[in-house]
């Protein structure tokens, strides 16, 4: 058995059922940030492009745009509704860790987005290891397909 098989079953097994909520809002929070970088992405671009150490053409720099909305919108859904949690949860943690280093950290060290995008990593972070939990539709489609295996 293979150390991330290992720690996907430890992660099953340690599921405190009101982390199922905290995924949740978790998700709706993921989901609404990309709404509105999708509302606002020369917004987006403009923070990215403000960096000083980080310098991107412009295609590349399209590119990491598109794809952050993609994955805060997607990903927020599916982590919402407990669907490949683990591996939503890993696409949004080098987005949610750039911003929290290069945006929120390195231009104004203290401030209220700074604690609420290391929450959002911390919370990423424990999702991918212990998963989605019981109240999602990955643990339902697990179990229905459980009982067709049993029939």
């Amino acid at each position: 058995m293979n150390f991330i098989h290992r720690i996907g079953e430890w992660g099953d097994s340690h599921h405190p059922k009101f982390l199922d909520l905290i995924r949740v809002l978790l998700g709706v929070f993921l989901f609404f940030k990309g709404l509105g970088f999708m509302q606002n992405s020369s917004g987006l671009k403009t923070m990215i492009e403000n960096q000083p150490d980080i310098a991107f053409s412009s295609g590349w720099l399209m590119a990491l745009v598109n794809y952050v909305i993609f994955v805060h919108f997607v990903g927020g859904v599916t982590i919402a509704l407990g669907l490949f949690t683990r591996f939503s949860a890993l696409m949004q943690i080098p987005i949610v860790l750039g911003a929290t280093i290069f945006i929120n950290f390195l231009q104004s060290p203290f401030n209220t987005n700074l604690l609420t995008s290391i929450t959002a990593l911390v919370l990423l972070i424990v999702f991918a290891v212990i998963g989605s939990g019981k109240w999602s539709l990955e643990w339902y489609l697990d179990s229905f397909d459980e009982r067709d295996r049993l029939a």
